[in-house]
Formats: C-alpha cells, structure tokens, sequence
C-alpha cells in the first residue's frame, strides 16, 4: 500500500443457517446510490488514521455504519484495491443481526455536485443478508476477492 493510497477497513460478517454461508452486505445511503442496486453494495467499513489498529477501525466503522457490535473470532481476509485506489482491508466474523435493526450514522455531502448546497444523508440506507451466489451479483466486483477467500477459509479444509 502506498501512503497516498486512501485506506479503509472493513468486516463482513457472516452466518451459515441451514448449511448455507450467508454474508451481510450494506447499501451506501444518499442519492448517488439509491437507484443502484447491482455494483452497488458493499462490506461496511471506514477510513482510518496512520496510528490506528485497522481491526480496531473495522469494528469501529461496522458498528458506526449499522448499530450492531462486531465481536467473536475474526478470519483476516487480506485486503483489495478498489477503481478510486483505496485500498479495503478486511476480516470477517460469524455473527448474526436483524437487517430492519440497522442504525447508520450520517455524513453531510454536497448535493448536487458543485451546488454548494449540503445534505445530510446515512452512510448506510439499508443491510441485508445474501446468499454468496447473490452477494457476487450485488457486491462492489473489487471486493468479490474478500467472498471468495471466505469461502475458501470456511471450506472443511480451510482453516
């Protein structure tokens, strides 16, 4: 990674009810975003400063991004670089919430672009649990990777 490179961390969070792995995708919030649906999801995760402990990062942002606490054993799952160049590092944990729970934090953006109007919008309109069949249809394609080693890490020979 390179200083200049915007950094993000992340946690996806999944549950296997009846043996399938299911994985917990956020939608950005805002109007940029809510007529997009495939592309458009994403793990919830959030910048981080120089000195902070990214997983420290990753669990702040998944509770800022959806209201919920992230805890248990969490699986490192590397980390992808998206078009923008940020670069997303990310674990994932087994866990489970309800999506009508979800409770995102807000951020002020300028809207229109250029206006110099400003609109508070939540960083997160909506969760939802998705098959990982579903997940790879819906999910930003720069961090297909991150479901792809979960899979892989969760195989009976994983881990």
């Amino acid at each position: 990674m390179t200083k200049k490179s915007k950094r993000s961390a992340g946690l996806l969070m999944y549950r296997k009810p009846k043996d399938e792995l299911e994985v917990f995708l956020v939608h950005p919030g805002g109007p940029l975003w809510e007529k997009k649906d495939q592309g458009a999801w994403t793990v919830p995760k959030g910048e981080y400063e120089e000195n902070e402990e990214p997983l420290a990062a990753a669990q702040r942002e998944f509770f800022e991004e959806t209201g919920f606490i992230a805890s248990g054993d969490f699986i490192e799952l590397g980390f992808v670089r998206q078009k923008s160049g940020k670069v997303v590092i990310a674990w994932a944990f087994e866990g489970d919430c309800d999506p009508a729970q979800l409770v995102s934090n807000t951020c002020e953006i300028e809207w229109p672009p250029k206006s110099k109007k400003r609109l508070e919008i939540p960083e997160v309109d909506e969760g939802r649990w998705f098959t990982l069949s579903t997940a790879r249809q819906l999910i930003r394609l720069e961090q297909v990777p991150l479901l792809d080693i979960l899979e892989n890490r969760l195989a009976p020979n994983g881990l």
